[in-house]
């Protein structure tokens, strides 16, 4: 599937979900690839500070509640590393037990320059190694002068302010071209408290902090460009609400570097990228409190070769070779004076290692006026393996009387790390990527698209080698903010999706509306999933429960539609232009064996915005409806949420280089729990009576922003 810059989409019944799969919400374009992998332009990127998720959300895109800058993206009803996530076309892996540092979380939206969408039937080119689809996000577009000799070519600064949680936020670019050189640099930072929702309360643990740094230099000539950016993050504090741990340090520094060459009949892309992330967790606010320590060290490294030859006028031929690895030691160390957690540090994960070999080939033809296709192979060959590990400590104590007892884990663990050592823990998956896409103009305003694709995932390291089975040890693993524990699984098999998409777009002769409609469906073998193996308790209480899962593998089945609209309403020198967008969404996802709900599945959902342009100004009026979420998760006890709605107002106004905006979020102030938002554990460990409830969403917020350009 494919989701456009500003549009959204909508649900049809289970039979015609069944008919096929993804919408490619993407205008009549030129007759490349890129009319697939639809890519939106963030030409006004400096107004913007902090995450990319509102970007994009305009997608189609929904997150995972996490941290503040850590959410996690979901689509097609999948979540984590099954959407392929590349920065600048680097595959940067979530170095933590909970994913608190997944890729999007290394840059701000004020750095994005494009970024693009592919759901469901992505092209082999756009990455593999995913099952829901890709997000790429480009902050590499060096920009050059008509001068010889390298000067001052541009630069901006932008505040943000956010009454919800007292945010502040800045950012700063700056570049010196020439016709040949460019240098620029771009940061911001970000200092937030915990927010509040509907009721005026504070939501516990969602307070964070954070700076990210960017430096590019690129030179060229008539026909190649070399481009190398260097990067550096550093996140002092990052709260999580539905995690029992905290971010206490995230430190990274990052290289890309990009070789691009135009050949006779075609062209040459060459990048090599490392990234090496020290990430600290723990506990820093007295919202959340604990003394436990973890630690992960992790490094990514990868290349890419890509060259595309112009088989003809209308086709041509991509071949590429990849490689990526990546390494990660994860241990907890020894707390002083604990009988539990010590006198050894714990090692979760030992020389974790997982190395990606890959090599693809696409073909694309403009067949004719009416159909362009494009087909494509991947292959690739993952391994993965890990070293020894050892638990707290090897002998018995005596235990507590709830949850299995804490100091009885310490035995259990113990034995858990003997079988774990005794094991051959190295693994090898060969993962078979096969796409088919086509496009047929009915006429100038009609288009269909089509996609048949086949997909794989290998398991990553810790859904096959987290080896804990005491309670202490498994809640520590897993991001899915349900307050429930994880086993790994070294047998775990790599998933299998097959999908097939259709959409359908009309617009008007003189393209004063358009519609899109689309449906996909998926079958996934060897899903990895969660089987219960046990449960635990902190109290008496039985809302306070928790379970014990493995990670195994099964079959799903997920599936939904979407409808989205543009319609101009009114367009004069006098009154501007008006005109109205709306969408509606659904996506299901089921177990093929007992018809039981998958996790984290987005409800029923609308959006409605009446859109305002006039003489530099940018007014808006959003309305967002989503369903009360009754399709739930038993296994990991996952809740039901009440249907809510949202108003937004916003206002911009553009005076040559000086941007100021105004925008109030949750207008009516209303309280509302997060359907994607896990449990607040954050709450629970304050007050264990209320057990483990639906973390809450923002609420009314004032929000205020000036970006000059200079």
């Amino acid at each position: 599937m494919n989701t456009q810059f500003s549009r959204p989409g909508f649900l049809f019944s289970k039979i015609a979900a069944a008919l096929s799969c993804v919408l490619s919400i993407s205008a009549f374009a030129d007759d490349s690839i890129e009319v697939i992998e639809v890519q939106g332009h963030a030409q006004n990127n400096h107004q913007l500070v902090g995450s990319a998720d509102a970007l994009l959300k305009d997608l189609g895109v929904d997150f995972s509640a996490a941290g503040g800058v850590s959410n996690l993206p979901v689509m097609n009803g999948m979540m984590g590393d099954r959407v392929k996530v590349l920065v600048d076309g680097a595959d940067v892996t979530a170095a933590c037990a909970n994913q608190m540092n997944p890729p999007l979380s290394y840059v701000s939206a004020n750095q994005i320059a494009s970024y693009s969408v592919v759901a469901g039937v992505s092209p082999v080119s756009s990455g593999g190694d995913n099952i829901a689809g890709v997000i790429r996000v480009n902050t590499i577009a060096p920009e050059f002068s008509d001068s010889d000799s390298v000067n001052w070519h541009a630069g901006y600064v932008t505040a943000q302010y956010k009454s919800v949680n007292d945010s502040q936020a800045y950012a700063l670019g700056a570049s010196l071209a020439s016709k040949q050189f460019s240098l620029s640099y771009q940061g911001s930072f970000e200092d937030a408290n915990s927010y509040d929702d509907g009721h005026g309360e504070r939501v516990l643990d969602t307070l964070y902090r954070v700076q990210n740094h960017a430096l590019t230099g690129a030179i060229r000539d008539e026909k190649q460009q070399l481009v190398v950016k260097l990067t550096h993050q550093k996140i002092p504090y990052q709260g999580f609400p539905n995690q029992y741990m905290d971010m206490t340090d995230n430190t990274s520094y990052g290289f890309v570097a990009q070789y691009q060459r135009e050949l006779e009949n075609g062209d040459l892309q060459v990048q090599v990228n490392a990234h090496d992330v020290k990430h600290e967790m723990g506990f820093f606010s007295n919202e959340k409190t604990g003394m436990m320590p973890m630690n992960t060290d992790a490094q990514d490294y990868s290349y890419q070769v890509h060259w595309r030859t112009d088989l003809s006028k209308q086709s041509s031929l991509m071949l590429g070779q990849e490689y990526y690895g990546y390494r990660i030691d994860d241990w907890w160390p020894a707390v002083a004076g604990s009988m539990m957690m010590g006198p050894n540090e714990y090692v979760n994960i030992n020389d974790g290692k997982r190395d990606r070999l890959a090599a693809f080939a696409e073909y694309q033809n403009q067949v004719n006026q009416a159909w362009w296709v494009s087909a494509g192979v991947r292959v690739e060959q993952v391994t993965t393996d890990a070293g020894e590990v050892q638990a707290y400590n090897e002998g018995g104590m005596s235990g507590m009387a709830n949850m299995g007892s804490m100091m009885d884990m310490s035995k259990t663990d113990a034995q858990a790390a003997m079988e774990f050592n005794q094991l051959d823990r190295k693994r090898d998956d060969t993962l078979v990527d096969i796409s088919l896409l086509a496009r047929y103009q009915l006429s100038n305003n009609d288009e269909l698209q089509f996609g048949l694709a086949r997909k794989n995932r290998a398991p990553n390291l810790y859904e096959r080698y987290s080896w804990g089975v005491g309670t202490m040890a498994t809640t520590m693993i897993g991001w899915f903010g349900d307050g429930n524990g994880y086993i790994g699984n070294p047998d775990l098999e790599a998933e299998t999706a097959h999908t097939l998409s259709s959409s359908y777009t009309k617009l008007a002769k003189d393209d004063s509306w358009q519609v899109t409609a689309n449906v996909w469906y998926t079958q996934v073998n060897d899903y990895i999933d969660a089987e219960v193996t046990k449960s635990f308790n902190r109290t008496d209480m039985a809302h306070t429960k928790r379970n014990i899962l493995t990670f195994t593998n099964l079959d799903a089945t997920l599936y939904g539609a979407k409808l989205a609209g543009l319609i101009e309403l009114y367009n004069t020198k006098q009154a501007g232009k008006w005109q109205l967008k709306g969408s509606l969404t659904s996506t299901y996802g089921e177990r093929d064996d007992s018809n039981e709900d998958l996790y984290q599945i987005m409800p029923l959902h609308t959006e409605l915005s009446l859109e305002h342009e006039y003489k530099g100004w940018q007014n808006a009026l959003s309305w967002q409806w989503v369903d009360s979420k009754t399709h739930v998760d038993e296994r990991r006890l996952e809740n039901q949420t009440d249907s809510y709605q949202l108003l937004a107002i916003s206002s911009q106004k553009t005076w040559q280089k000086l941007t100021f905006k105004l925008v109030i979020t949750n207008l009516l102030d209303e309280y509302y729990q997060q359907p994607l938002g896990g449990v607040s554990i954050a709450n629970y460990k304050q007050d264990m009576s209320n057990g483990f409830e639906q973390l809450a969403g923002q609420g009314r917020s004032y929000n205020a922003s000036v970006s000059y350009r200079f």
